[in-house]
Parts: C-alpha cells; sequence; structure tokens
C-alpha cells in the first residue's frame, strides 16, 4: 500500500538509539543535508522464497578483448599469424608484428596443420618483433615468463629471442636451435626489469618457418598451463559466482552456421561452435569475433569448464539455435545443418559429463580433466529477435537433450528487450511449451531499475522461472550501482522466480571498448573494479538462505504531469521534417513552424547538419547519431504535437522528442530504431535511456508521415497517419529507497539489506519482529557521489566495514545518502 514518508531538516550524524563504532570512517557524500524518515518492519516467522546457492553469477563474453588481450594470459597478439580482415577491416596478417629483413606470411600445404592455416616465412638473418597489447608486453622484474614457437628448418638455423623496451633488454636473450620438421620449442625467461613496454623478438640465423610463437606467464590463475590471467581471474572468484555463463551473448548466434572446414571455404564469420575451441592450442580453429576483431580461442570451452571448477561455479554454456540476433536476423533451414548442431550440443553434454571412455569424455581426458564437469544448465540461442524461427529449433534441441539427458536444465530466451512484441510472443510460447527457464535480457537507465524493483513481483509462480543472463544500467557511475542494487532487492525478494541472476558485460580493456559500463575494467599493467562490480559482490557474498518477509515505508511518488518542450532528430538518417504545431489542452497555439522563412525557433544541439530547404527542415548527415533539435518552453504542459516527417536516406527512421527538459532527460518516439526493424518509445533520464514500450515496424524512404501526439498529465497517446499507434503512463515512481532481509541458515544470521539512492539520508526505525538479537552487527557500507567512478588511480566506492552497537529488536540507524548497507545481525 502507498505510504508517505516525513522529510525533515537533521543534523548529519548518528542516532541516539544505536552507535557506530568504525573500523574505517563511511565516507560522507557531499550535498546529504536532508534527512527522510522511513520504517522497516520484519516478519522472521514467516517464510520467504529460497535462495538458491547459484542465483548469483558471472557472465563472460569475448567483447571489449575480455578473452585475448585479457583473462586470456598469452601476451603476444597474432601469435599464429591468422588476422584478417574478415576480422577487422583494418587487420593484416601481420598486425602487431614489424618486420626487420625478409618476413610473408604463407597460406600453403607448408602450413602446421589444416586448421592453422597460415605461417610465417622467415628469411636468413631476419627478425619479427611483437608489440602485444595496449602499450606493450607487461614484464614483472623477477618474475618468469614461458615463451613457446613451433618452427621447422630445412637446414639447422637458431631463433635468437628476446625481451626488450626502448629502454633495453628486459631479461637474458635464449637461443633455440631449429632443425627439421615442424616441432614445438620452448625457453623460459627471468625478468631483469619491469616495464609496461615490452617487445618480444625473435630472429633467425637461416630461413624458417614460425607459427604459435607464444609468452605466458609463469604465474597464471592457480598455475594451470594455457592459463589465466592472475588480477582478472582472482577480481572475479572473489565474487563468489555460483554460475558462470559463457561463451556470449552475441558471439554465439551471429555469422554462419557452418564449421571450419574445406567445405565452408574455411568460414571466418561463424557462430561460436565449442569443437572449435577444444584440443591443442595449435590445432584448434580462428574466428571472427562479433564485436570486430580476431579470437583465437586459446580460451576455449575447456578452459571455461576448468575456470568454473577453480572457482567453484556451475558452468552454464550457451549454444547457438540456428536463428541468428544482434541485428542478423536470420533462420536457417538447412536441416542437415541443424541436426549437425543438435548433435554438437549432445556432444557438448558428453565432453562435460561423460566417462573417460566415451568418445568426448576421453578428449576432456586427454586434455587433462578425466573427471566430469557436472553440466547441469545449458543455454539454446541468444536474443533471438525471430521468436517463433527460434521456439521452432529451441524445441528441436530440448527434445534431443531430454531424450538422452533428461536431467539437463534447457533455457530458452525471450529476445533482446525487457518488453515489446517480441518479448511477449516469446513468452507466451515458452509458457506454453513448458521451458524450464527463461533467459532475460535489458540494458536500461538507471531511472528504469528504480523504477522497476517489482518487475518480478507478479510473474506466474507456475511458469517457467527466469534466468535473468544480462543487465546493467547504462553507466559505471555511482548512481547506476545504486538504482542495480536497488533492483536486485527485488530480485532476491523473488528468488522463487529468479533462480539466476548476472549482470554484464563482465570485463573491459580500457584501450580495446566495443560497450559500456562493464563490471571489470584493465590494461596490460592493472585491472580496477568499477562501482557495479562492488554491488555485485556485496550481494553475491551476502545473498544468504532464504528470504525473511519484510516492508519499508515508501518516498513520495511522483507528482506532476510530463513537462517540457519538442524536439526532432535522426540517427544514422537524413529527414525532412515540415509543419510542426503545438496545441495546448485549450486549444491555444503553442508553436507553429512551416520553414517557410527560417528556422531561429529550433537549437541545435550541434550535431548533425540541418538546413532549410524547400520549406522542410532537413537532416541531412546520414552518419550523425542523435541530431536533436528543440523548441519551446521546458515548462509546457498538457500539449498536442503534430509534425510530418520524410525519411530521405539512412539506416532508420525518425526521432520525434516531447517532455524535453534538456538533452538528457526526455522522451522520443523512436519509429523504425534498431536498423528500421522496430518502433518505440524511450525514456531519457540523465543521459540514460530505457524503452517504455515497442512495437515492430519500419519506415518507407521518400514517403510522408502524419505523426501526433498527445500529452495530458502522464498519459501520452501517439498516431501515426491519423491511426492510434499506441499509448502509456508514465507514473511509475522511481523509489530511491529499497531493502530486502535474509537469513544465512550457517550462521543465523538477519541480513538487512538496504540501499538508500538519493541525497537525504534515510534515518529508519527497524523492526525486527521481536527477533531475539545480539547487541551488535557487522555493517557494510558503500557511500559516494552519485557520480563518482572508479578508476586505475581512484576508487572512491569502496566498501566501508564497520560495528553497530546497540542493535535490538527495535533500533534506529541512518543510513547514508546515495548508499548500499549490509547489516549482518547474529540471532540469539
Amino acid at each position: 500500500m502507498p505510504r508517505t514518508a516525513a522529510r525533515t531538516r537533521w543534523r548529519l550524524g548518528l542516532t541516539t538509539t544505536a552507535l557506530l563504532t568504525a573500523a574505517a570512517l563511511v565516507p560522507a557524500p557531499a550535498h546529504a543535508e536532508d534527512v527522510t524518515d522511513y520504517a522497516i518492519t520484519v516478519d522472521p516467522s514467516a517464510k520467504g522464497a529460497a535462495i538458491d546457492d547459484t542465483m548469483y553469477g558471472v557472465f563472460f563474453e569475448d567483447i571489449n578483448r575480455a578473452a585475448d588481450g585479457g583473462l586470456y594470459a598469452e601476451l603476444v597478439q597474432n601469435r599464429s599469424f591468422e588476422y584478417s580482415t574478415a576480422d577487422s577491416g583494418s587487420y593484416t596478417p601481420l598486425t602487431s608484428w614489424a618486420a626487420g629483413g625478409t618476413a610473408e606470411v604463407v597460406n600453403d600445404a607448408g602450413r602446421l596443420n589444416e586448421r592453422n592455416r597460415n605461417y610465417l616465412s622467415l628469411g636468413a638473418g631476419s627478425s619479427v618483433t611483437n608489440a602485444g597489447y595496449n602499450t606493450g608486453i607487461r614484464v614483472d622484474k623477477g618474475k618468469r615468463y614461458d615463451f613457446s614457437v613451433w618452427a621447422r628448418a630445412t637446414s639447422a638455423t637458431t631463433l635468437t629471442v628476446s625481451l626488450m623496451d626502448t629502454a633495453g633488454t628486459l631479461a637474458a636473450a635464449r637461443q633455440v636451435a631449429v632443425k627439421g620438421g615442424w616441432a614445438k620449442y620452448k625457453a623460459t625467461f627471468t625478468a631483469t626489469r619491469t616495464s609496461n613496454r615490452g617487445r618480444l623478438a625473435v630472429a633467425s640465423a637461416n630461413a624458417a618457418a614460425l607459427d604459435e610463437v607464444s609468452l605466458f606467464p609463469r604465474d597464471t590463475y592457480k598455475n594451470q598451463p594455457n592459463g589465466l590471467r592472475k588480477d582478472l581471474a582472482e577480481k572475479i572468484a572473489a565474487l563468489k559466482p555460483g554460475f558462470v555463463r559463457f561463451p556470449g551473448g552475441c558471439l554465439v548466434n551471429t555469422g554462419s552456421m557452418e564449421d571450419y572446414s574445406e567445405a565452408s571455404n574455411w568460414q571466418r564469420k561463424r557462430s561460436y561452435q565449442w569443437k572449435d575451441t577444444i584440443g591443442p592450442v595449435e590445432q584448434r580453429a580462428t574466428n571472427a569475433n562479433f564485436w570486430g576483431y580476431n579470437q583465437s580461442y586459446g580460451l576455449g570451452y575447456y578452459e571455461y569448464f576448468r575456470f568454473s571448477e577453480d572457482i567453484g561455479a556451475m558452468p552454464l554454456p550457451v549454444v547457438p539455435a540456428l536463428v541468428t540476433g544482434c541485428g542478423q536476423n536470420k533462420a536457417t533451414d538447412d536441416e542437415v545443418l541443424l541436426q549437425r548442431h543438435i548433435q554438437d550440443t549432445l556432444d557438448l553434454i558428453e565432453f562435460a559429463n561423460g566417462p573417460a571412455t566415451s568418445q568426448w569424455g576421453k578428449v576432456r581426458a586427454q586434455m587433462g580433466h578425466p573427471k566430469p564437469f557436472h553440466l547441469t544448465h545449458l543455454g539454446v540461442g541468444n536474443e533471438e529477435n525471430l521468436p517463433k524461427e527460434f521456439f521452432a529449433r529451441f524445441e528441436r534441441f530440448r527434445t534431443a537433450i531430454k531424450a538422452k539427458y533428461p536431467d539437463i536444465t534447457v533455457i530458452s530466451n525471450s529476445g533482446p528487450d525487457d518488453a515489446g512484441t517480441t518479448f511477449d510472443t516469446a513468452w507466451q510460447l515458452n509458457r506454453e511449451g513448458k521451458v524450464d527457464m527463461v533467459d532475460e535480457h535489458y540494458y536500461n537507465s538507471p531511472n528504469w531499475f528504480l523504477q522497476n524493483n517489482d518487475r518480478y513481483d507478479s510473474y506466474d509462480r507456475n511458469g517457467p522461472k527466469v534466468f535473468l543472463g544480462e543487465y546493467a544500467s547504462q553507466g559505471n557511475a555511482w548512481k547506476n550501482g545504486l538504482a542495480e542494487a536497488a533492483f536486485m532487492t527485488g530480485l532476491e525478494r523473488n528468488a522463487d522466480i529468479v533462480k539466476l541472476a548476472s549482470y554484464a558485460p563482465l570485463l573491459a580493456n580500457e584501450d580495446y571498448v566495443q560497450w559500456r559500463p562493464d563490471m571489470i575494467w584493465f590494461n596490460n599493467r592493472a585491472s580496477w573494479n568499477s562501482a557495479n562490480y562492488e554491488v555485485q559482490k556485496l550481494f553475491m557474498t551476502n545473498a544468504g538462505d532464504r528470504v525473511v518477509p519484510s516492508e519499508a515505508t515508501t518516498t513520495p511518488n511522483v507528482s506532476g504531469p510530463i513537462t517540457g518542450a519538442v524536439g526532432l532528430s535522426t540517427w544514422a538518417t537524413s529527414a525532412a521534417y515540415d509543419d510542426v504545431k503545438v496545441t495546448s489542452a485549450d486549444g491555444s497555439t503553442l508553436l507553429s513552424d512551416d520553414f517557410s522563412g527560417d528556422a531561429s525557433k529550433w537549437t541545435t544541439s550541434g550535431r548533425g547538419s540541418w538546413t532549410v530547404q524547400d520549406g522542410s527542415y532537413v537532416q541531412t548527415d546520414t552518419a550523425a547519431e542523435n541530431t536533436m533539435v528543440t523548441a519551446g518552453d521546458p515548462g509546457w504542459k498538457d500539449y498536442d504535437l503534430h509534425v510530418k516527417a520524410t525519411k530521405k536516406a539512412g539506416k532508420e527512421g525518425f526521432l520525434v522528442a516531447f517532455g524535453v527538459k534538456d538533452t538528457g532527460n526526455y522522451y522520443w518516439w523512436n519509429l523504425g530504431g534498431w536498423n528500421n526493424t522496430q518502433s518505440a518509445i524511450e525514456q531519457a533520464v540523465d543521459g540514460g535511456k530505457g524503452t517504455l514500450m515497442t512495437k515492430p515496424g519500419s519506415i518507407e524512404t521518400g514517403r510522408a508521415y502524419d505523426i501526433d501526439i498527445k500529452v495530458r498529465g502522464r498519459q501520452v497517446t501517439l498516431f501515426l497517419d491519423g491511426k492510434e499507434w499506441g499509448s502509456f503512463k508514465d507514473d511509475k515512481p522511481a523509489e530511491p529507497f529499497r531493502q530486502v532481509v535474509t537469513k544465512d541458515a550457517k550462521t543465523g544470521d538477519l541480513i538487512v539489506k538496504v540501499v538508500n539512492a538519493q541525497s537525504a539520508e534515510a534515518r529508519t526505525a527497524v523492526d525486527l519482529g521481536g527477533a531475539k538479537v545480539a547487541s551488535t552487527a557487522r555493517v557494510t557500507t558503500l557511500a559516494a557521489d552519485e557520480d563518482a567512478v572508479n578508476t586505475e588511480t581512484d576508487t572512491p566506492v569502496t566498501p566501508v566495514t564497520s560495528t553497530l552497537r546497540g542493535v535490538a529488536p527495535k533500533f534506529t540507524y541512518t543510513f547514508p545518502a546515495n548508499s548500499v548497507t549490509f547489516l549482518r545481525i547474529k540471532q540469539k
């Protein structure tokens, strides 16, 4: 029920009811001058949802150089000379290499093996030098590094292998004698200096062929061969994830579904297929990465399974369903190809779980792991935007899997958004098909996450369970972490529905970024936790085993009508706008512009190229994104907006804005968005956008459309060519004060988790419902300015631990402004 909290002025400080003894002082964010009064009531006699040990996990996708140049510890870039324009238009087979003398990449019958197509032909007295990633190869003084290379030489030759930077040598050079056919040669370096700008050079006295030139730190995570970068793996392990979802993501369901073979003409733009990624690394296929670079598959399925086991997490692989997504939207109808992928999936389960005597269990054992990996969950498909085509193929996979492995949980999905036609159709098919679990993905504004804490309250308790496989608010600032924390209290409250959840993406190399935000950032020398990471870690390491029902008072609801000016925009599109008219509800004209003169009523954002042409306002730049121009008063309310729009050229359609307060706060009707495949209403709050409703549809080039938007209070109705397209009411409060209480079965602790995502402190009366508790509690607090961002050199969002004294069945605690606070209270 709605409740209103009283707002009062109050001095900063602790209440007289409970005293805080700080192990370190809690940060005091600026502007925290107001205090809002709240109450939390806990019912320890009631039984809430059980929280599975696997509820929170991580999602690994090779995006932002998360694998090669990231978690995979290999220090040499393009080690097998397989880079190609298929990966990136700027690539050559010698990308990241510098040649001295005669060096040529060759693709002929003299190659190392059929799946490793290229090799380097190095002339006598010649050399090649590798630059690694970022600023270069990172080495630390006193640490050991293992070099290896496959080489052949018709006449005997000596390879001289060196580590250096511009200041000189980084380790004593090593000489390797090579003679005869292809063989693997090894050497070890001990760094004499620390450097972030190292280079690896290989010189040959006589002609030689080289392939798979490698340099690994000896000190990998858990000292595993072909291992992982230790600091990144340790940060992931510190989360104590219940599962690892891999390998994607858009890598899974994009590109060709063919294999890497002569029959496919060695197809270089393929979906991620697990058999390409196992066995000796020099025999693994190469592939273009959907995100615009090469993937070596040195980090493959075996390494994913091994890492999951090393950190005590459930492995959760995802396989392609033969329907592409991520903007490609194509269903494969080749029955032979479908059957092959279904069999590959059955083989994957055998690889993970089969005895060492089985065909694929034997491969696993030969790679060094005779015991099974205990696979229990498997996803089929990822974000397919063709729900009917996807589900038809999903059912084929599920039937085959259940027939042979009935205990495997087969996970479907609901497309790329949190709502809309694709989402609704997918969920209907999943419910009717009695699917075990549905993978939901969404990336929205912080405001959306504050508004949708109750998202899963109304889900059917008898329907499929939810795997929230990808979610994040749009940014790495503390306000994003706060919004995600508020949302996570709702995930826990609904742990009977949301069985698995993982933030995404996990990793980002700061010099190779395709997607923001990301949980862990790194370069070649360091790694650091984002504010979002700190939130995830706090929840993941303090989940508890069961929800203890609780209630809290709320902050005053959103009130007042939608107000704001109007706007016109485009996205990678040229469009003409005309006959703009804004009329107040009382019939008076607020704005009228037929562009018969100039465009002086409009304010540009500086993006795009806007001119008045033939009585229309035209944006001509087909590359520019969000070219917003605005007109009117931010105080306008209750009005009708009319505009005539014509697409001239480009990828998408129109963006017509209303309720425009400034460049970061507005609503717009996105007609023909997402490469002209769908239309939606989006809301921007502080620069982050969320989708309020969506429908499929496209915009024709050269056709004039009449667009009308009716704003009344917080109700908006939209008309396209005189017909109602849809309507919505934006009246959900962005509640900043959220809580959930859980119980740790092992310790008996009550864990009171409170998010205060506002600039006012939250003075809170906590009623534990008569529970007998100890007089002290352990407190963990995350608090910072809402715009704070963790970087390599500055981490303002860092957990602070302290002890709270004076805890009783009823006590008062003041939660800092812009904070996430966990109180662990022992029960007697």
